[in-house]
């Protein structure tokens, strides 16, 4: 999978989590790609405060990026 194709797969994953997080006053931005091993998202409106989001963040955003691009290694946010 070349580098165009990880980012590409790793939006559509985001887009298909993105509608559970909206429905909460949350959002996810993609921030960087590194390696094509390493995703760095932005959880943003009510995820940030939120005290569930490191487990949002692992078993939402990170099993649906892995589906999609196998292999990712870890899902990072940065504040």
């Amino acid at each position: 999978m070349t580098s165009e194709e990880v980012k590409i797969n790793v939006e559509k994953a985001l887009e298909e989590i993105r509608p559970f997080l909206q429905s909460d006053g949350g959002d996810i931005s993609l921030i960087s790609i590194d390696d094509d091993k390493s995703v760095k998202v932005k959880l943003e409106g009510a995820c940030v405060g939120c005290s569930v989001n490191q487990m949002t963040l692992k078993s939402g955003v990170e099993m649906t990026i892995k589906k999609y691009v196998p292999q990712i290694e870890e899902v990072i946010n940065v504040a």
